[in-house]
């Protein structure tokens, strides 16, 4: 990697909240790395991990350690990527669940270890039920109060798409069987958990919205307090749903007695009823998708296909920034936010108004990344001044008369990680529920989503429809963004990711550029302070030493907000050497996540 190093500023040592999450995850990492004989690093430490065969990165330490279990016992990365999910959705329900949706880049190296190979996408985006209509979060479409409380109930819940995600790329890319890859969840949901001060915060905060019976009774105590850091929480019932998926497929979620019970809790739910039905959750089925892939400097991005706009604005924001001199400008940090923050407005304002699930919607995809079109998007940004307005761009192949823009909306409880193994096999993957702890339903000791509040909640504007709509089989957008970097060699040298909502693509980007430009370890990246704009203000990050260049980005032109930027970054670096290859992991100080690897 070479370019000058642009100051990372890191995160101020952390508010106390978060600071507690870091020790709290430093000490379940320490007994977790104990049980593998691994070296563990703090959420908080300076350096990336380093290992020489494999690696996991994750944002819980029980899931890291239950996927570098697996590598060890000479799993693939798409086997250590299906114990680390079915872990967090016990252990981090806030983020992400076997009840939720994901987006899976997979990378298929060579044994010799010279890094080329093929990436594809596998997606388990949810679906709307078929049903669901554009007016369905309307009062008249049976949405009742406001966003906030549209978020709870069956209605917002989709037909959720990640085992069958995990079970597609099993068939691709398993090495051990199926069931054994359920082992380290099922033992944790029987013998327990200790909440972490973070689960612990996010529960407290839930405690005042409408809950389902069963998600109430688990988590929160008879007097309806939020379960205390520290109180060990036992899951027979995750466990016998584990046990009924390892023996009978991810087919039990979808047909049978487990689907039944989803559909029952969904539509006769007293906060909202639902629409799913047994034939929605039937017919469900994951894709396996060409990773898009453009290149920047003399690197190559990919990232997923739509119903993500992840890797269509990260590639465009980078195209864009392609004519800047990054490196020269790494000292220049008012320079350098104005500029990235100026190539992602532009870039949201496309996304506004083309992207939507393909199936329903002619998105103009090879328009939007073809590099006229972005170098013509470019050319608006000027380096001395923010733009008055921004508005979308008309690629080739586009309609853009027929949509209107239409506001991003998406919450951010997703978590992500990156897992490389011994076969030269890599996964970034980003997983997700929705709102924290999603609608606020569990079945089978799991949450459920509440992914379709996705959908654009207004379906038309001045007589023409927003392509992001409700309607019935439909995805709505995602904003996850897994990528993968390969340099000029084609050799895979970045994994990255992270939740954050429609912040996402922001926090994606700049750890792409802080890596690649501006020369930083994978660790700094992913703690470096955070500025991104989503077409509307340019946004600091609180707490860090950003907000000294709120007066100058503003006599540029910009309106500046310093706020809470809570990403959860986890990446993976590849350095080849004539040896071989070394890894470099780098986790998030702002959640509580580790890397582990030998």
């Amino acid at each position: 990697m070479s370019g000058q190093p642009f100051p990372p500023g890191r995160v101020q040592r952390l508010r106390p909240e978060a600071a507690a999450f870091a020790a709290a995850a430093f000490a379940t990492a320490a007994l977790a790395a104990a049980a593998l004989a691994v070296p563990v690093s703090p959420a908080f430490a300076d350096e990336p991990v380093r290992a020489e065969r494999q690696m996991v990165v994750a944002a819980n330490p029980h899931a890291a350690a239950a996927g570098l279990r697996i590598l060890r016992e000479g799993g693939s990365a798409v086997d250590a990527a299906i114990a680390v999910q079915l872990v967090l959705s016990l252990v981090e329900p806030q983020s992400s669940t076997i009840g939720g949706g994901a987006f899976m880049l997979h990378f298929d190296g060579e044994a010799d270890g010279n890094g080329a190979g093929e990436v594809v996408v596998y997606s388990g985006r949810e679906t709307a039920p078929a049903a669901a209509d554009p007016t369905m979060f309307r009062p008249e479409g049976g949405g009742q109060g406001g966003f906030a409380r549209l978020n709870f109930g069956g209605l917002p819940v989709g037909v959720p798409g990640v085992m069958r995600l995990l079970e597609l790329a099993h068939r691709d890319h398993g090495r051990l069987p199926w069931a054994d890859l359920f082992v380290p969840a099922i033992e944790l949901a029987e013998s327990g958990f200790e909440i972490s001060p973070r689960l612990y915060f996010l529960l407290d905060s839930a405690s005042r919205s409408p809950q389902g019976e069963s998600f109430r009774s688990h988590y929160f105590d008879g007097d309806g307090n939020a379960r205390v850091t520290g109180y060990r929480l036992v899951n027979e019932e995750y466990a016998a749903t584990l046990r009924l998926l390892a023996s009978e497929g991810a087919e039990a979620m979808y047909e049978g007695p487990l689907a039944q019970a989803i559909v029952d809790e969904i539509r006769d739910n007293p906060v909202s009823a639902g629409r799913m039905t047994l034939e929605d959750l039937a017919a469900y089925r994951a894709e396996k998708l060409t990773a898009l892939c453009t290149p920047y400097r003399e690197w190559r991005v990919c990232g997923p296909q739509l119903p993500s706009s992840g890797g269509i604005a990260v590639q465009q924001i980078l195209g864009m920034l392609e004519r800047f001199d990054l490196p020269a400008l790494g000292g220049d940090r008012v320079a350098s936010i104005h500029l990235v923050a100026e190539a992602g407005a532009l870039a949201f304002a496309d996304r506004g108004l083309y992207l939507a699930d393909p199936d329903f919607v002619d998105v103009p995809v090879a328009g939007l990344l073809d590099p006229s079109y972005v170098r013509m998007r470019s050319a608006l940004i000027d380096p001395g001044r923010a733009l008055d307005e921004v508005s979308a761009g008309v690629p080739a192949f586009a309609e853009a008369a027929r949509f209107a823009p239409s506001p991003p909306n998406e919450m951010s409880s997703t978590s992500h990680f990156s897992i490389v193994d011994g076969f030269g096999d890599a996964v970034s993957m980003t997983t997700s529920v929705q709102g924290a702890f999603g609608s606020q339903l569990m079945v089978g000791g799991f949450v459920l989503n509440n992914q379709l509040t996705d959908f654009s909640f207004t379906p038309e504007i001045d007589g023409r429809p927003v392509a992001n709509r409700a309607e019935g089989g439909k995805r709505p957008l995602s904003s996850m963004s897994p990528s993968m970097i390969f340099d000029e060699d084609g050799r895979l040298t970045v994994l990255i990711g992270s939740p954050g909502g429609t912040r996402i693509i922001g926090f994606v980007a700049q750890a792409i550029v802080s890596v690649v430009d501006w020369g930083l370890n994978i660790q700094d990246a992913v703690a470096a302070p955070h500025f991104l704009s989503r077409g509307g203000s340019l946004e600091l990050e609180e707490g860090t030493d950003l907000a000294q260049f709120a007066e100058p980005l503003r006599a540029l032109g910009h309106e500046v907000r310093v706020v809470n930027l809570n990403s959860g970054l986890h990446g993976i670096v590849i350095d080849y050497t004539d040896d071989g290859r070394v890894l470099y992991g780098g986790v998030d100080p702002r959640r509580e996540g580790v890397a582990l690897g030998d």
